[in-house]
């Protein structure tokens, strides 16, 4: 399957959780926290289909791969899942993590990434906003 396909059909949110200081950043680069491109418009959230999506370590790779990020510093997590209806047909939406000590802002510095907290991203679109909503209750709310 190729890449290009894959990558239409899935997002990453990358974040940084620093459980000493309970700071959760997230990946911004341009004007979104979606990798490896933005969300197209009128998207909107849609319950989980009945069809299995494609494999979460094959998107992770792929956007690893395409952004030169170290895959050992990074990990997928499974607790979180979300679907997007889009006009070009549904997106799956998976979280993951870097696992490193600190933020590791030289991976993300030459894409023009920054990690920000979410009151910094209150101009993201709507439905960006919401799914860091999401991931914000899971590794917060316990």
């Amino acid at each position: 399957m190729p890449t290009s396909d894959l990558l239409e059909r899935n997002r990453l949110i990358f974040c940084h959780f620093d459980s000493y200081s309970a700071a959760l950043r997230f990946v911004r680069i341009n004007d979104s926290v979606m990798l490896p491109a933005p969300l197209p418009e009128n998207s909107s959230m849609v319950a989980t289909p009945t069809e299995i999506g494609d494999t979460p370590t094959d998107v992770l790779h792929a956007v690893l791969e395409k952004l030169n990020i170290n895959p050992s510093q990074i990990e997928l997590d499974d607790g979180f899942e979300a679907w997007l209806s889009t006009d070009t047909g549904p997106i799956q939406i998976h979280l993951a993590r870097f696992t490193t000590f600190e933020a590791p802002h030289e991976a993300i510095v030459p894409h023009d990434g920054v990690f920000k907290p979410i009151s910094e991203l209150r101009r993201l679109p709507t439905t960006e906003l919401a799914l860091l909503r999401q991931v914000f209750d899971l590794i917060l709310g316990g």
